[in-house]
């Protein structure tokens, strides 16, 4: 029996969105221009996508680029901050000793420390991918730690009961009961890795063939281009949609056959 759309969560869930997106993109269009609204202001959304197929080499070169270096910080984010939970997890006192400068990654702006960062570092890309592994560091170590911590406590005395070694109860109970949570932590992370690497791009100001959509935005804002604008924040945008539903599609993945949060 086939239940209609309407009643099929997973068709409801692919739908709904995008009927409020088409919407909401023929209101946009509509009142453009019903309003005769200046493209140099609002350009309508056949202008924007008009304006992305007209310069797609330059911004899907430029795509490529900020994707090397979002690539690149997310997994440097990724083993430095499961390395860095595994460490605070090891004891209460390394935790509270090393925890406080792990929220200073979190707390400090990265345009703050970004000048520096490419002063001291020569090569642009290194530079940027540090930036940006900055940014994203945090939601890896602390949705790691948290998993770490948050281990059944009538599991853990069944563990010391049977004499079993930190070694085993950390592959065998704490590491599996950590992966939910840290799945949660990638899909923050990898949009934050985007972030930073956009803000880190306008910082260094770098042009020519490597050149991100950073430097395509400052040049489509220094000709007043502004569809060229909106097209390449239209390329950030389903990049970072993307990189969100991948990190989800590889949580179900690795879970949905023995944790709750994705067996339903």
């Amino acid at each position: 029996m086939h239940l209609p759309l309407i009643h099929n969560p997973r068709a409801l869930s692919f739908l709904a969105p995008l009927l409020l997106g088409i919407l909401l993109l023929g209101t946009w269009q509509g009142l453009c221009v019903a309003w005769k609204v200046p493209t140099y202001l609002v350009p309508t959304p056949l202008d924007i996508l008009h304006a992305l197929f007209a310069n797609w080499r330059e911004l899907f070169g430029a795509l490529l680029v900020t994707l090397k270096v979002t690539a690149l910080a997310f997994l440097c984010a990724v083993v430095l901050g499961v390395f860095v939970a595994f460490l605070l997890v090891q004891s209460r006192l390394i935790e509270i000793s090393l925890f406080p400068y792990a929220v200073l990654l979190q707390v400090t702006p990265i345009v703050a420390i970004a000048p520096l960062i490419i002063i001291w570092v020569k090569q642009p890309t290194a530079a940027l991918v540090i930036c940006s592994a900055m940014v994203a560091l945090f939601p890896i170590i602390s949705n790691t730690l948290l998993g770490l911590r948050s281990v059944n406590p009538g599991l853990l005395n069944l563990f010391k009961l049977n004499r079993a070694t930190p070694w085993q109860t950390l592959l065998r109970l704490r590491i599996p009961s950590a992966l939910p949570y840290f799945f949660g932590g990638l899909r923050i992370s990898s949009g934050l890795a985007l972030i930073g690497a956009i803000v880190a791009e306008f910082v260094a100001g770098t042009g020519g063939n490597g050149a991100g959509l950073a430097y395509q935005i400052l040049q489509a804002g220094f000709q007043l281009n502004i569809p060229v604008m909106f097209a390449a924040l239209l390329l950030i945008a389903i990049t970072g949609v993307l990189l969100f539903l991948s990190m989800a599609a590889l949580s179900r993945l690795c879970l949905r056959h023995w944790h709750e949060s994705e067996l339903s």
